[in-house]
C-alpha cells in the first residue's frame, strides 16, 4: 500500500507532505501480544489492535501469520490499544431538552467554546427495527402498540396506507403513535459537553441543548426553513402533485447520517436514506407523488414509510440541514441549492476573496459527486452571514474520466441531455432517468445503450424535462438531482460516503463499495480492484484536486489514494471505508461500513471467480484505520479501534488539543438482537496470508451484544464515546 513518493507528492503538496507526519524516515510495523512480533513500533502514536486477518504491516512471514491467526476470539466492546480508555457521552434514551437522545447516532461535529466545553451536534440517522421494536419499552418506558398493528395488517403483509385512513380510526392512531416514536428517535440533536478534572467527559445539560427530530413542527410549530429554488415549488400555488399546504415550512428532518462543520460555526446534517420514509421520484414541476405511494410498512425485522400517516411531502426530505448548536431557536435551514439526493457527508472549501465551494455524495449504487459553487465571493471565512451564500450558486455533478482527469457538468436547464449508458457501467447495469411520459412524472429503468439513445433524441435539454417558469425548472432540476445528473450524464459512482478536504484542498472521498444493486452500478472503466476486478466490492477512498487549486473551476485530477480488501490481493486490509477525519498532522482516521448482515459471517470455502459479497465475513468487525499521509509508511493502514457486535462507528471527531476523538457506535446487536447467556459461536474462515497462502481460523462469535453496558442479558444502545489516553496525552503523539 506504499505509495510512490511522486503520487503522494500529486495528493498534498511537497511542502505538506515533508511536515504533515514528522517523523523519521523509518519504518514501523504492529506488534500483537506476542512480543516477539513486535518490531520497530518507535513511529507510532498506538500500538495497533489486533483484527481477524494478517496485514503487511505486520512484518512477519507467513508461517508465522499463520500461528497467529489460527484462532480470534470476537469481543462485544470497543477494543484499543493499550493505554486508552472511552467514555460514554451519551446513549440512546437519555434526556435532551424536551425529548430524549435518538437512535443510531452518526455524525458528531464538537464546537469548542472554550477549552474542555462546547456543543456537540449529533446525527441520527435510523432505526435498527428488529432490536429497536424489542427494546423499546425497556430502553423508553413505555409501550407501544407493536402486536395489534402487525395483527391488523397481517392480511397485507404488514403494509398500509395509513394516510388514508379515517382520522377517527382506530388503527391509524395506533400507527401514528409507533410513526411518532420512530421519526422521534430520527433526526439531530445538540449536547453540551465538558471534560472533567480527571480527563473523563460528561454531560452539563445547557439550555442549548435541543432535538430537531423528524417530526418538529408537527405539533409544536418549530418547523424547519428552506431556501433556494426549491422553495418556488414548495410554495407554487398549482403544483401537479400533493399540497401539503405548508409552503415553505417543513415537518422535521430524518434519516440524518454523515455532515460537516463550516468555519463559521454552524453544522451541517445529510438527510441520506428519506426514500425509507417517504416517496423518492417526483413530477416534472418538482411537487411530489402524494403519500400513499409509501405507505406504512411494519414486520417483525423492520418500519419504513413513516411519513406515510402524517401525510409528509416527499419532496422535502433528501436535503442537507443546517444549524448553528448554539442558537437554542434556530431548528435547522434546509439549503435547496445543494440538491435534493441521498446526501452523505459534507466539505466546505471556504477560502477569502474566492467562491464557497460545497462538496456532497449521494450514497447509493450508482450515485454520484456534487459540488455547489456559490454565486458572490466570501468576505470572512468564520462570518455567519456565509450561509446566505447557499442561496445563490449552482449545483454541478462530477464526470471522471479513465484518464485521471474529469470535469464538473452544471445541473441547469440548458446543459444538454447526454444521459449514462448501461453499457458504461459495472454489470451492464440499470440507470434510472425521468419518466418519459412527463405528465406521468416519477423516473422509468433502462438497461440497453439503444433505448438510451431514444431518449436523447427525445428531450435535447435538462430544461426539456422539467416544467414551469425558468426559476421553477432550476427549482424542479434540483429537487430531481439524482435522475437530473443521470440525464446530463454525470458519472455514476461506487456510493460515496464521505467528503474530507486536506489543507491543501485536495478532496478525499470514499466510495464504500463497488457491487451493483437495485439502484444502479458504478462506472466500470473508474471503480476497479488492484488488478482491475469489477465488480469490487471492498471500497477506495479517492483524491481529488480541482485545476489550478481553484473552488470554481469546472475540471480537475483524481487518483485512488487507498484501495479496500485483501492484503495478498493487493487491498489495504479494511472493507468499505466510510467517514474520514484529519488529525493536526494531516493524516487520515477511517472508520469502516460493512453492513451488518455480512459481518462475522463464516467463509468455510474459498473458490476461484467468488464474488468479493460472499467473504465479507473475513474482516471480523467493522474497525477505525490510521492512514498516515506522509514518511515511508504513507498510505499503509493500521488498525485503531475494533467495535462492538454488529455495530458501525462513525462520525470520527478529533477535539482541538488531539487528547479525544469522539465516535459514534451505531446499532449494537442489529442482527442477533440482546445477547442472552454471554452465548458464543465458533465459526470457520478461510484465510490468506500476505504471501497468498490459504489457512484455516476457527472464531469465536459472539451472538447478539449487550454494549455498551456489558451486562449479561442488558439491552443494546447506541451511543456517542469519547476515546482518550489514560495519561491524558495527545492521541496522535506518543
Amino acid at each position: 500500500m506504499t505509495l510512490p513518493r511522486r503520487d503522494f507528492l500529486w495528493f498534498l503538496g511537497a511542502t505538506f507532505a515533508t511536515t504533515a507526519f514528522g517523523i523519521a524516515e523509518k519504518k514501523f510495523s504492529m506488534p500483537f501480544l506476542e512480543p516477539s512480533l513486535a518490531k520497530g513500533i518507535d513511529n507510532l502514536s498506538f500500538n495497533p489492535v489486533k483484527i481477524p486477518i494478517p496485514l503487511k504491516t505486520n512484518n512477519i512471514p507467513d508461517k508465522e501469520q499463520i500461528q497467529a491467526y489460527s484462532t480470534y476470539t470476537v469481543v462485544d466492546d470497543v477494543v484499543l490499544p493499550s493505554g486508552f480508555t472511552y467514555d460514554i457521552v451519551a446513549q440512546w434514551g437519555d434526556p435532551v431538552g424536551d425529548s430524549r437522545f435518538g437512535y443510531n447516532n452518526d455524525y458528531l461535529s464538537f464546537i469548542e467554546t472554550r477549552p474542555n466545553d462546547g456543543y456537540l451536534t449529533v446525527n441520527f440517522e435510523y432505526i435498527s427495527g428488529k432490536v429497536w421494536m424489542a427494546s423499546f419499552e425497556q430502553a423508553i418506558g413505555k409501550p407501544l402498540p407493536l402486536v395489534t398493528v402487525r395483527e391488523a395488517t397481517k392480511s397485507t403483509k404488514g403494509v398500509i396506507d395509513a394516510f388514508s385512513l379515517p382520522d377517527n380510526s382506530p388503527l391509524k392512531a395506533q400507527i401514528k403513535e409507533i410513526a411518532k416514536e420512530s421519526l422521534t428517535d430520527l433526526g439531530l440533536g445538540v449536547i453540551s459537553i465538558q471534560r472533567t478534572s480527571e480527563g473523563k467527559w460528561q454531560r452539563t445539560n445547557s439550555p442549548a441543548d435541543r432535538r430537531i427530530t423528524g417530526i418538529s413542527g408537527l405539533e409544536d410549530g418549530k418547523y424547519l426553513k428552506s431556501t433556494g429554488p426549491g422553495v418556488l415549488i414548495f410554495q407554487k400555488s398549482d403544483k401537479v402533485g400533493y399540497e401539503d399546504g405548508l409552503g415553505a415550512k417543513i415537518i422535521g428532518t430524518f434519516q440524518n447520517c454523515a455532515g460537516g462543520t463550516t468555519p463559521w460555526g454552524t453544522v451541517f446534517s445529510a438527510e441520506e436514506n428519506f426514500q425509507d420514509q417517504v416517496y423518492e421520484p417526483v413530477k416534472a414541476d418538482g411537487s411530489s407523488f402524494s403519500p400513499d405511494y409509501k405507505p406504512f410498512a411494519i414486520t417483525n425485522e423492520e418500519i419504513d414509510g413513516m411519513g406515510n400517516v402524517f401525510g409528509l411531502a416527499g419532496n422535502k426530505y433528501g436535503w442537507m440541514v443546517e444549524i448553528d448548536p448554539s442558537n437554542p431557536k434556530d431548528y435547522g435551514t434546509k439549503h435547496t441549492w445543494l440538491g435534493r439526493f441521498r446526501h452523505e457527508a459534507v466539505a466546505f472549501s471556504a477560502v477569502k476573496e474566492k467562491p464557497l465551494a460545497v462538496y456532497s455524495g449521494c450514497d447509493r449504487r450508482g450515485g454520484h459527486l456534487y459540488k455547489f459553487v456559490s454565486q458572490e465571493r466570501l468576505k470572512n471565512p468564520t462570518d455567519k452571514n456565509n450561509s446566505k451564500l447557499l442561496e445563490k450558486g449552482m449545483l454541478y455533478g462530477a464526470k471522471f474520466n479513465a484518464d485521471g482527469t474529469g470535469k464538473w457538468i452544471p445541473l441547469e436547464a440548458s446543459t444538454p441531455v447526454d444521459p449514462v449508458l448501461p453499457s458504461q457501467l459495472v454489470s451492464k447495469g440499470l440507470v434510472l432517468l425521468p419518466n418519459p411520459n412527463r405528465l406521468e412524472g416519477g423516473v422509468q429503468e433502462y438497461t440497453n445503450d439503444e433505448r438510451v439513445a431514444d431518449y436523447k433524441d427525445q428531450f435535447k435539454t435538462l430544461g426539456d424535462l422539467y416544467g414551469g417558469s425558468p426559476q421553477e425548472k432550476q427549482g424542479a432540476i434540483l429537487i430531481d438531482a439524482h435522475y437530473a445528473a443521470n440525464a446530463a450524464g454525470v458519472t455514476c459512482t461506487a456510493r460515496p460516503e464521505d467528503t474530507e478536504l486536506a489543507t491543501d484542498g485536495t478532496l478525499f472521498i470514499t466510495f464504500t463499495s463497488g457491487t451493483p444493486g437495485g439502484d444502479g452500478s458504478p462506472d466500470k472503466n473508474i471503480f476497479q480492484g488492484p488488478t482491475g476486478k469489477t465488480p469490487y466490492e471492498f471500497g477506495w477512498i479517492m483524491a481529488l484536486k480541482e485545476d489550478s487549486q481553484e473552488p470554481q473551476s469546472l475540471t480537475f485530477t483524481w487518483k485512488m489514494f487507498a484501495t479496500g480488501g485483501e492484503p495478498d490481493q493487493g487491498g489495504a486490509g479494511f472493507a468499505n471505508p466510510d467517514n474520514l477525519a484529519f488529525d493536526k498532522n494531516g493524516n487520515l482516521w477511517v472508520v469502516n461500513d460493512t453492513s451488518t448482515a455480512a459481518l462475522n459471517q463464516a467463509v468455510p470455502t474459498r473458490t476461484l471467480g467468488e464474488k468479493p459479497t460472499s467473504i465479507l465475513g473475513i474482516f471480523g468487525n467493522n474497525t477505525a484505520w490510521f492512514l498516515p499521509t506522509s514518511g515511508v509508511n504513507r498510505g499503509e493502514s493500521y488498525p485503531f479501534a475494533i467495535a462492538p457486535m454488529e455495530t458501525e462507528m462513525t462520525g470520527p471527531w478529533f477535539t482541538e488539543d488531539q487528547q479525544t476523538l469522539l465516535i459514534s457506535v451505531q446499532h449494537p446487536g442489529e442482527a442477533q438482537g440482546i445477547r442472552i447467556g454471554g452465548v458464543f459461536e465458533e465459526r470457520e474462515y478461510i484465510l490468506t496470508t500476505t504471501g497468498g497462502q490459504q489457512f484455516t481460523q476457527k472464531r469465536l462469535v459472539p451472538l447478539g451484544s449487550n454494549w455498551p453496558t456489558l451486562k449479561a442479558n442488558a439491552v443494546p444502545r447506541p451511543a456517542v464515546i469519547a476515546i482518550r489516553r489514560s495519561n491524558r496525552g495527545e492521541i496522535t503523539r506518543r
